[in-house]
C-alpha cells in the first residue's frame, strides 16, 4: 500500500511470493508490487522512515506492516514471533517480516491502519456531532444548550 506514484523511466510490476508462509502470514498475499527503472518513484509511509543498509547476512527482524520497501537483493521471509508472552501481549501480532542482506531496507515507525486506528480511538464517541469541537465558542453553545 506504500506506491503512490512514479514519474517516466519506472515501470510498475507485481512480484510473486514463492513461500507459502510468507504468502499466507506476511500481510501481502502472494503478490508484491515490483518498481524498476531509473525514474522517480513517491511512496506513501507513516512515522519516523528508516533507511537501512544490510551488509551480507545481516539480519534485520521488523513488524511486517513496517516494512515500506526493500531492493531487490534482500531475502525476504516471515516467521512467527517465539514465546507465548510475546506473541499475547508484545501488541505486535504473532509474525514478523525476516529481512536478510545485502540491500537496502526502509521501515516505518506507524503504519497507516494504526494511525487510523489511534485517530478513531481518541475521536469523540457521543456522535451528536457536536458543533463546537475545537471552536472558542465551544463554552458557550453548551451554555446555552443547558450542558
Amino acid at each position: 500500500d506504500a506506491f503512490l506514484a512514479a514519474a517516466q523511466g519506472v515501470e510498475v510490476g507485481i512480484e510473486f511470493q514463492r513461500k507459502l508462509g510468507t504468502g499466507f502470514f506476511g500481510g501481502e498475499g502472494f503478490i508484491m508490487q515490483k518498481l524498476e527503472g531509473d525514474g522517480m518513484a513517491f511512496v506513501h509511509a507513516g512515522g519516523t522512515i528508516i533507511e537501512k543498509q544490510l551488509s551480507p547476512g545481516e539480519v534485520l527482524r521488523v513488524d511486517t506492516g513496517c516494512l515500506v520497501a526493500m531492493t531487490k537483493d534482500v531475502d525476504y521471509n516471515i516467521e512467527m514471533v517465539k514465546g507465548v508472552k510475546t506473541a499475547l501481549f508484545g501488541g505486535e501480532g504473532l509474525f514478523f517480516a525476516t529481512l536478510r542482506g545485502p540491500g537496502t531496507v526502509w521501515i516505518q515507525s506507524l503504519p497507516f491502519s494504526r494511525l487510523a486506528s489511534r485517530v478513531f480511538a481518541a475521536a469523540p464517541q457521543g456522535g451528536s456531532g457536536s458543533r463546537d469541537e475545537g471552536s472558542v465558542l465551544g463554552g458557550v453553545f453548551r451554555m446555552l444548550d443547558g450542558d
